[in-house]
């Protein structure tokens, strides 16, 4: 971003996605100024959050990361280890398929094995098509880029039951946990429950600084945080990340349902307006996506109309097949809630054209 844009985007008094840009006054003033730290990882408020995160989704244990990247490669790692197996299965839009440069391969000796239709959601019967016997299935709940769905709870049942079938693993990347919890009127306990192991981000729907953690069995998060060391995780000190995410956690997670509900009106305010698409309608998760009918160049030059006029809504849209077409992706957290639907169609009517 240019020192202009962060300019107007530092000026605006309101946001609309998620929780608006955070400043690191805003990003501190989540850590507790008692706040007990750790060394090495080790007690303080690592330890606290760690079984707070343990309790929460129902597993044995937990352990913190700095990154999610590195979470769930330890992960699949101790999996295929055990298993003797190197295929890890998961949708083609998957985040280690899309935006970790090779690193499970080039690390770990890990084989990607996308199953499915990129365009939607991953189903039981894209399965069959799996011959070779996998280390792991992730599954991603909700589907971020197909705009935050879910699968139908039966069929997310079936595809862990077909993983067990075959000798692997059943994990979660569950960076957006929270949001799928809200969108099946479930407690993430139950969610977490189909799963061998679980990934939990701090930083996306929580709005704490980065970081995440690693649940399941203790034997195998006992690995995963050997693996945090190998890799280089093992800080000096993590208690700034996890004492935020600790704080963050007992604030937002109530929030959800409401942020769920939200989103369902934005959509309903927005699905009339001219070349404006919402994704998924109504929208499954607290979050959507749009696709506004309308060029690149037209959607900057309205976000920044709508930024000189004190809101703030995106630096850029995502480009997609069609040039005429923009998608953004709308998170729902506190920024997006001190809104009224008639400031929020506004604004998309505006980056619509």
């Amino acid at each position: 971003m240019d020192a202009d844009l962060t300019a107007l985007r530092d000026a605006c008094d309101r946001a609309l996605p998620g929780h608006g840009p955070q400043t690191a006054a805003d990003l501190l003033a989540t850590v507790p100024p008692d706040t007990a730290v750790d060394r090495y990882g080790d007690g303080g408020v690592v330890a606290e959050l760690e079984a707070e995160v343990a309790a929460l989704l129902g597993l044995p244990a937990a352990v913190y990361l700095p990154s999610g990247v590195m979470a769930q490669q330890a992960a699949l790692r101790v999996h295929a280890d055990r298993r003797g197996r190197r295929a890890v299965v998961y949708h083609p839009e998957s985040h280690l398929e899309r935006h970790e440069d090779r690193a499970p391969e080039r690390l770990h000796g890990l084989v990607g094995r996308p199953a499915g239709d990129r365009h939607r959601l991953l189903l039981r019967a894209d399965l069959d098509a799996v011959a070779e016997p996998p280390a792991a299935l992730l599954v991603e709940l909700p589907q971020r880029d197909l705009g935050g769905q879910l699968p139908a709870w039966d069929d997310l049942v079936a595809q862990v039951a077909w993983a067990r079938q075959r000798g692997a693993a059943a994990h979660l990347d569950g960076a957006r946990l929270w949001e799928a919890a809200a969108g099946y009127a479930r407690p993430p306990a139950e969610i977490a429950a189909l799963f061998d192991t679980v990934y939990v981000s701090f930083y996306k729907g929580i709005g704490a600084l980065a970081g995440c953690c690693l649940a399941g069995p203790a034997d195998v998060v006992a690995e995963v945080r050997e693996w945090r060391r190998r890799m280089g995780g093992t800080l000096f000190g993590l208690w700034p990340g996890a004492a935020s995410a600790l704080s963050c956690l007992r604030r937002r997670l109530p929030l959800f349902p409401g942020y769920l509900q939200r989103a369902r009106e934005i959509a309903d305010a927005v699905r009339d307006l001219p070349g404006v698409t919402v994704i998924p309608g109504p929208p499954q998760t607290p979050m959507l996506h749009l696709l506004l009918r309308t060029g690149a160049d037209d959607f900057r030059t309205a976000a920044r109309e709508l930024a000189e006029g004190g809101l703030w809504t995106w630096e850029r849209s995502m480009t997609t097949g069609d040039p005429a077409v923009q998608r953004v992706e709308l998170p729902v957290g506190d920024a997006t809630m001190a809104l009224s639907l008639d400031e929020v169609r506004g604004a998309i009517a505006t980056l619509a054209g």
